[in-house]
């Protein structure tokens, strides 16, 4: 078995490097980042299994890739980049890797409710622009947060939270139960959640899950934190509900279209707090992430 990783990027070579153990199936390291889709058959001829870090693998590309058998996505989100089912019947297998980074993302979680509450982003890029902007925070102590779904991520959320005093709701779309955590229906977590934080995985059951209407459910002046998927969230729906103050602050990781384009809606409302899809990143996640993708084609 022969692998390449196909776009190894920001530091993720390093991190291969360093993580690799003799034993290891013979892996080529790609640091290209921006692959179009006709250059994946040439680059994958010849090798059995890639990682994907990010990008896009459309059916039409791989059908050319016909030595190709297995795609690591480095990471739980392979649906934004690639149709998993569609690949499988033309016989390549996608792998996802989960809880590398739970508590990595759980902490950024964490950190973006905070500056939603307190309103850091706006003082901050007022200060920078010459302005003593004060803005009046929300103290979270005794608040509810609610967590829309209920994995490894939010099984984190909910241990910090709870540990700084909140009260943790959450509803998931099977049943569990979790020490410290109150599940609920889901009416009863937007109804009464005062921070609603993200943690759903995206397929085609879960697309545009928060609607407007379930939107228009949450308790009027809450906080969305979403360091799951954009896709979850019906974005136009959620700025209408920023503009009108509904919602009290958007606190968000990630975006329907990545990068978010200069001059986007979401950059020019002032109760938005914005962070580039990084949640994850996290020296100790990337060392995990990779090793465990290194597992599994150890597996293979």
């Amino acid at each position: 078995m022969k692998g390449l990783f196909l776009d190894a990027v920001d530091d993720l070579a390093s991190v291969f490097r360093n993580v690799s153990r003799p034993g290891d199936p013979a892996m080529d390291v790609n640091e290209q980042g921006d692959i179009p889709p006709e250059a994946l058959p040439g680059l994958l001829a010849g090798y059995d299994f890639c990682f994907d870090d990010h990008t896009q693998m459309p059916v039409e590309a791989m059908r050319l890739c016909t030595g190709l058998k297995h795609i690591i996505f480095l990471g739980t989100g392979a649906r934004s980049y690639m149709d998993p089912e569609a690949l499988a019947a033309i016989g390549i297998t996608v792998h996802i890797i989960k809880g590398y980074g739970d508590t990595a993302v759980a902490e950024h979680t964490i950190a973006l409710m905070w500056a939603a509450a307190r309103g850091l982003a706006a003082m901050d890029g007022g200060m920078r622009a010459g302005h003593w902007l004060r803005t009046e925070g929300m103290e979270l102590t005794g608040k509810t947060i609610g967590l829309l779904g209920f994995g490894g991520i939010a099984a984190e959320v909910a241990r910090i939270a709870g540990g700084s005093g909140m009260r943790v709701l959450a509803w998931n779309r099977s049943a569990k139960t979790a020490p410290g955590v109150e599940f609920v229906d889901l009416d009863t977590l937007l109804a009464e959640s005062q921070v609603l934080s993200v943690h759903l995985l995206l397929n085609d059951e879960t697309r545009g899950f928060l609607s407007a209407e379930r939107l228009a459910r949450m308790r009027p002046g809450a906080i969305l934190v979403n360091t799951a998927r954009g896709a979850l969230v019906d974005e136009a729906a959620m700025i209408a509900a920023l503009e009108t103050g509904a919602l009290r602050h958007a606190a968000l990781d990630v975006f329907g279209v990545e990068p978010l384009p200069a001059g986007h809606a979401l950059t020019k409302l002032p109760n938005v707090t914005l962070s580039a899809h990084s949640a994850f990143r996290t020296p100790e996640a990337s060392d995990k992430l990779i090793r465990m993708a290194l597992d599994i084609a150890c597996g293979l």
